[in-house]
């Protein structure tokens, strides 16, 4: 090869080189090269660099030019194989947040969901709200990172007790705020104990934080306090995940008694506890209890709230709400994360938060929640006569089913998918194996209340199919 050959020839000939080589092995020198094909610096240079942008080799620099793990030549299927090896263990465990049944066909009466039918969102005023946030002047400013301060003037009016604005923290709604809370606090490997049955969105997030979530039993008043403080003695962990209020899946409200004993159990231990308060506004007309963190005089509490459950779906807006050091921790993780929230989402959270007509539709709401409680309790009793209510819910957005014996849940909500209805497995909500089979039955996701009433029908046809030996 002569001083005219363009740096093109050369990668042709370099290809034909790397067919001879196996991944991983190192090319020749640039010295090498430039003395064997006869060629300049530059020229090298730009055929190294043309090989490189396909994806034959990487270059290392200090140390030379190696053929690339996965050989993607021209023409050649990308083999991602290596990816593998590099990705380590590291998996994010999805299974319990996943449908493992797919998108329900059109038609199937939506009761698995965690978010209201569109009917009973408040729409209207969400839409006149980001309107008005998007005319003021600053709304595609940068945002504070800890949230705008009237916003988290609102967060700490809702939370009451002593809580002030600056130790609110917005978040990207509540999920991201669990998340947060997570890394944060503990390191991967730590364990965390968690209600049983509890969120299965937390225990992924839980995971994908590297930690290791342990249960701990609940009863109609909510988590024991003895079985924590054991729990806590036996596995030495230093955080506490629980929903004290309208806990999902079971809907139990941690009892007035039981409150401070389960703080009295974490300062005992040293330990955090992650109040996850996603149902404030779902009370249905009853009075909603004080959050933990309103009595919490140390720091004992993280508390998460968010206006996804009571608004919409796209409301990503939340907050985290805590004292100390692990505020500064958590402002520095969401720093890193994603810098701010964006403005005008907190500033229509803003308007719908600072309106009348917010308290109209909490009112609203939990009128109609409470009467599509009444028809889906009436229905499921009468088309499940083997079934149990755990308790009759007074706020939340599900019903929790202990099945009859000898019945599969996993079983019956494929069942009932085939005859158009869509419920959860109970078995998705425990950290490890299930004391017995249930099901979550959502009664805020379908249109009006005869959707209730054909839906427990038709899972009722559902567990008939089954047969004796599910029944």
């Amino acid at each position: 090869m002569n001083d005219g050959s363009t740096s093109g020839e050369l990668a042709d000939s370099l290809r034909t080189l790397l067919s001879r080589l196996s991944p991983g092995d190192r090319l020749p020198s640039s010295r090498e090269l430039i003395k064997e094909y006869r060629v300049g610096p530059a020229t090298v240079a730009r055929a190294i660099a043309a090989l490189a942008a396909e994806g034959a080799v990487v270059t290392r620099p200090g140390s030379g030019t190696y053929v690339a793990q996965r050989a993607r030549l021209r023409g050649g299927a990308t083999d991602t194989d290596w990816q593998t090896v590099a990705l380590t263990d590291r998996a994010v465990d999805t299974h319990l947040i996943a449908d493992p049944l797919g998108p329900p066909p059109a038609g199937t009466i939506t009761m698995d969901g965690g978010y209201m039918h569109r009917s009973l969102q408040p729409t209207r005023a969400l839409s006149a709200a980001l309107a008005r946030a998007a005319r003021r002047p600053d709304a595609w400013d940068r945002a504070p990172a800890g949230g705008l301060m009237a916003l988290r003037t609102v967060f700490a009016q809702i939370v009451g007790g002593s809580v002030a604005p600056e130790d609110v923290l917005v978040t990207a709604g509540g999920q991201s705020a669990l998340s947060i809370a997570f890394r944060a606090i503990a390191g991967p490997g730590s364990p965390v104990l968690v209600e049983s049955p509890s969120y299965p969105r937390a225990l992924a997030a839980a995971r994908a934080a590297g930690l290791r979530p342990v249960p701990v039993p609940l009863d109609a008043d909510g988590v024991r306090p003895d079985l924590l403080a054991d729990a806590f003695a036996m596995t030495g962990a230093r955080l506490l995940y629980c929903q004290p209020t309208f806990q999902n899946p079971t809907s139990t409200v941690l009892a007035p008694e039981r409150r401070g004993q389960i703080l009295d159990v974490a300062r005992a231990s040293g330990a955090f506890v992650i109040e996850d308060d996603f149902a404030r506004h779902l009370g249905h007309g009853g009075a909603v209890p004080r959050p933990l963190v309103a009595d919490d005089r140390d720091g004992t509490v993280i508390h998460v709230t968010s206006l996804t459950k009571p608004a919409a779906p796209s409301l990503r807006i939340g907050a985290l709400v805590a004292r100390g050091p692990v505020m500064e921790r958590m402002r520095a993780v969401r720093l890193v994360d994603d810098f701010f929230v964006t403005r005008p989402l907190q500033e229509a959270a803003l308007e719908v938060l600072s309106s009348p007509a917010w308290d109209r539709h909490v009112r609203s709401l939990g009128t109609a929640l409470r009467e599509r409680c009444a028809v889906l309790a009436a229905a499921v009793t009468q088309e499940i006569p083997g079934a149990t209510l755990a308790t009759l819910p007074t706020g939340g957005l599900h019903l929790w089913l202990r099945l009859p014996p000898g019945v599969d849940d996993t079983v019956l909500t494929s069942a009932a998918r085939q005859r158009g209805v869509a419920v959860s497995a109970g078995s998705r909500y425990f950290a490890t194996e299930p004391p017995a089979a249930h099901l979550r039955i959502g009664f805020a996701a379908t249109a009006d209340h005869a959707e209730l009433t054909e839906g427990a029908r038709r899972l009722g046809a559902a567990l008939a199919d089954l047969g004796p030996q599910q029944g």
